[in-house]
């Protein structure tokens, strides 16, 4: 075959980043586009890094300036209401034995360390714009900006998220569902007992826990049922997250103290998505949270759509031809 050479990939989170890097990395045409101007470089608070998440990034060559801003961990601990210490499980290395098997991370400290290597990989990169049309036959595809350009590509990948307008745009039906949980997360400075996740369940929740993120910070999340978004404003987060956290122990009151900026609190309801079947339609193919996803409590979103974009760029590097065959046939 001749090798495919321009590839257009549509998101700038964890699984478009990491495609672009490798495709780029065998010398392919990639360009990025990502809606948000701002590429979603402050986003969020922590990020909790398993061993075969941290395996992908060390594929990418990033693995270095990860191991220089995250707190490795290596068991997972289990409180009771008070903060007395139940349980520990020790994690598996899922990485590998060279690797860590959990790592804590500020999320915005994640996305900067991809987004330069995009940079870094000569990928050319389009902030606030996204394509309004998808046009393709079996050579390729034909992609209308919403900047008002057209540009022919061999190939698009849509690694735009759970509400993926390119899932849509190929006719695939499948939609994100509620699971009846939501979380609150906050960043808050890391108290030195803190060294790994504890979970407590129970209480007013259905689950309270922490990740340290750095030397100094730590992320604190609380799950309980889903609420109406009308019945809780957005400058009372501050205060409702407070008050579930009020009822736990432990290292809970210092991080507590903490809980004062709702600007800084996220609120999220739990999603589950699977899009049974093919992930592709022709030239365009679907990865990351577009085609699957799951809740934060398993800590392996980024992980999964850092390991789809693995796997498709080493299918789209190995030769074959881009044909409905590469993308469904089972691995060998």
């Amino acid at each position: 075959m001749t090798t495919a050479r321009r590839v257009l990939v549509i998101g700038g989170g964890s699984a478009g980043n990491a495609v672009t890097i490798l495709l780029r990395r065998a010398g392919l045409t990639v360009d990025l586009i990502e809606a948000k101007p701002d590429w979603n470089a402050t986003t969020g608070s922590g990020i909790t890094v398993q061993g075969n998440a941290l395996r992908v990034l060390r594929e990418l060559g990033v693995w270095e300036q990860v191991e220089a801003s995250c707190f490795p961990f290596g068991s997972l601990g289990i409180t009771d209401l008070g903060g007395t210490l139940l349980h520990v499980v020790e994690d598996i290395k899922t990485g590998g034995e060279d690797l860590p098997a959990t790592v804590g991370m500020q999320r915005p400290e994640l996305q900067q360390i991809l987004i330069d290597a995009v940079r870094a990989s000569g990928a050319t990169v389009r902030l606030g714009t996204t394509a309004e049309s998808l046009e393709q036959d079996a050579d390729g595809v034909s992609v209308r900006f919403s900047d008002g350009t057209n540009v022919r590509y061999d190939l698009v990948i849509g690694a735009d998220g759970l509400n993926s307008a390119t899932r849509t745009a190929i006719g695939i039906t499948a939609e994100p569902e509620p699971t009846g949980q939501a979380i609150w997360r906050t960043p808050a400075p890391r108290p030195a007992d803190v060294t790994r996740t504890d979970l407590t369940f129970g209480g007013p929740a259905y689950t309270a826990g922490y990740c340290p993120t750095s030397e100094t910070t730590l992320y604190a999340y609380v799950v309980e049922a889903c609420r109406s978004r009308d019945a809780v404003p957005p400058e009372s987060y501050a205060d409702e997250m407070r008050r579930l956290a009020d009822h736990y122990g432990g290292v809970w009151p210092e991080i507590a103290k903490h809980i004062t900026d709702s600007e800084k609190i996220n609120y999220t309801w739990y999603h589950r998505l699977l899009v049974e079947g093919s992930w592709h339609r022709g030239r365009i193919v679907l990865i990351g949270d577009a085609v699957h996803c799951c809740p934060p409590s398993l800590a392996q979103g980024a992980a999964m759509s850092l390991e789809d974009a693995l796997v498709l760029a080493e299918l789209l590097t190995s030769g074959r031809d881009w044909d409905d065959e590469l993308f469904v046939a089972p691995p060998v």
